[in-house]
């Protein structure tokens, strides 16, 4: 019997079609559309088949289209933008029913030796501590993705920020790339609904339509995403129906292992009439 992990590790595979044509199935998580994390993970699976494995992705950069159908297949085309002498860059097309919901650019580089700096890991408290502060475990059903929640969320009328543990349970194996594409699936959790926290609005209220619009993903390290990383996000700006949040992961040992940006519809609806 396939463990929770497993069934996500084979959505992410792909099917090959053609050279440069996947199709990956769909999962459905009880959200009106298919989850944007799917599309980024697979679409990072399917630029990833095309580059060799010296060069691994650096930074993807996402346009969520349509929303996706998650009971439907989705096939993801290919095209080799570049092949340079230190950096390869594809561009991938996600399509349903004959027209794209998503497009991305994915850039891929061998690894170099240079200049380094970070910003520092903030102070919180461990995941171990946590739970034994009694802190509530968050998981789907029947999803292997688990969320711990790192201090306390900004209250109304405060700044918006949030820092939550999350980690991929169970045992993968030990290939950069996939430690990659689920990474990139695992970073559209949490992140625009950080633009709601000061507003006091929870992603599920009936008067709220909210969906990303893009998603950009930078990998500093090598990842080892089924132990516990740190996501810390903010929200600096929303304003015109549209909210924006970025965020840092770190890893246990204060790494910064990759930075985000999203932004997203926020759109508040107006009152049914009587």
């Amino acid at each position: 019997m396939p463990t929770p992990l497993d069934a996500l590790v084979g959505l992410l595979a792909l099917e090959p079609l053609e050279e440069t044509l996947f199709r990956g199935t769909s999962q459905d998580l009880g959200l009106p559309q298919l989850f944007g994390g799917q599309v980024l993970g697979q679409a990072l699976s399917a630029a990833s088949q095309t580059v060799t494995a010296e060069r691994r992705a650096h930074s993807l950069h996402g346009y969520f289209l349509r929303p996706g159908d998650p009971h439907r297949p989705v096939v993801y085309q290919v095209d080799a933008v570049r092949d340079g002498g230190s950096f390869t860059t594809r561009r991938v097309t996600a399509i349903q029913k004959g027209r794209p919901i998503f497009f991305c650019s994915a850039s891929f580089h061998g690894e170099e030796s240079g200049l380094e700096h970070q910003t520092a890991m903030p102070e919180v408290a461990s995941p171990e501590r946590l739970a034994e502060q009694g802190a509530r475990l968050v998981r789907f059903d029947s999803h292997p993705i688990e969320f711990l929640l790192a201090g306390e969320e900004s209250r109304s009328g405060q700044p918006a920020h949030k820092r939550v543990w999350f980690r991929l349970a169970g045992e993968l194996p030990d290939d950069p790339a996939l430690h990659r594409h689920l990474l990139a699936y695992s970073s559209d959790f949490n992140l625009l609904t950080t633009a709601l926290v000061p507003h006091g609005l929870d992603f599920r209220d009936p008067k709220l339509q909210i969906a990303s619009l893009d998603h950009a993903l930078w990998f500093h390290h090598d990842v080892q995403v089924n132990d516990w990383l740190l996501y810390d996000m903010d929200s600096p700006w929303a304003g015109g129906a549209r909210g924006f949040a970025r965020g840092s992961i770190y890893d246990r040992q204060g790494r910064l292992v990759a930075s985000s940006a999203q932004e997203g519809l926020t759109r508040l609806r107006e009152p049914a009439g009587d």
